[in-house]
């Protein structure tokens, strides 16, 4: 038998989706609060974690939000990747927390770094983005090291359609980096307005899926639901599931 978390991805995937689906599985909050202080930059955020329903079904929604003497400090106006390492390897966090945080913000780095035609030790991080998704990721990463489970599996990552505004400028959906990160892995273009699938979620399905499959034979344990902020034509949640499998003689 092996512990298993399943990601359904039906309406994409981002950071903030993850944390509230990890959350909602049962786990601690002030365990994970206390670990996430260990960054040392509560300076820099608070947390509000929520419980919200929509078309009738409650999940825990998470919000990030950059606290207003950190916007204005000079001295940060962006991060490059040594900077963010820095921040985890400083950290009293798990070294396999630091070890998930620090692949999947090599995944970003990478995919940022070949679509902006730079270096990854170049590739920069702005100011509210990136202590957006140092929360995003090594918090993704901390839920994962407390669940510990032997393997994770995935639906295929849908991709959304349309346009995003960015700090780029306008940008096609899926977003050059979101691809540029997904690729090798099976993914589905669809009619489904708007980014819903971003590069942070991207890249925690690239750096933590063992295996992407829309079938999948388990035991289902507990149920979380993590909510979007986008107004969709569908439900805007990202479904995890765990569950107990069993091994093939």
């Amino acid at each position: 038998m092996e512990n298993i978390l399943y990601f359904q991805c039906n309406s994409g995937i981002s950071g903030d989706m993850t944390l509230g689906a990890l959350l909602d599985l049962g786990l601690d909050k002030d365990e994970f609060l206390s670990e996430l202080s260990k960054l040392n930059i509560d300076d820099e955020f608070e947390i509000v974690i929520t419980s919200r329903t929509e078309s009738g079904i409650q999940g825990t929604d998470v919000n990030v939000i950059l606290k207003h003497n950190h916007s204005h400090d000079g001295h940060h106006h962006h991060r490059h990747l040594s900077d963010i390492y820095k921040i985890i390897d400083d950290s009293d966090i798990s070294e396999n927390a630091k070890s998930i945080s620090k692949d999947i913000f090599m995944n970003v780095a990478i995919a940022e770094a070949k679509v902006h035609g730079t270096t990854v030790d170049k590739v920069h991080f702005h100011e509210v983005g990136a202590t957006d998704s140092i929360v995003d990721i090594v918090g993704c990463a901390i839920l994962i090291d407390m669940l510990k489970p032997d393997k994770i599996y995935s639906s295929i990552i849908p991709l959304g359609s349309g346009f995003v505004k960015c700090d780029h400028g306008i940008m096609p959906v899926p977003a050059p980096a979101t691809l540029e990160i997904l690729k090798g892995m099976n993914v589905k273009l669809n009619t489904i307005k708007g980014e819903i699938t971003t590069p942070t979620g991207a890249a925690i399905l690239k750096t933590l899926v063992d295996e992407f499959v829309d079938e999948l034979e388990f035991e289902v344990d507990s149920v979380g639901y993590g909510m979007g902020k986008k107004k969709l034509e569908i439900p805007n949640m990202l479904r995890v599931i765990k569950g107990v499998k069993k091994k093939k003689m």
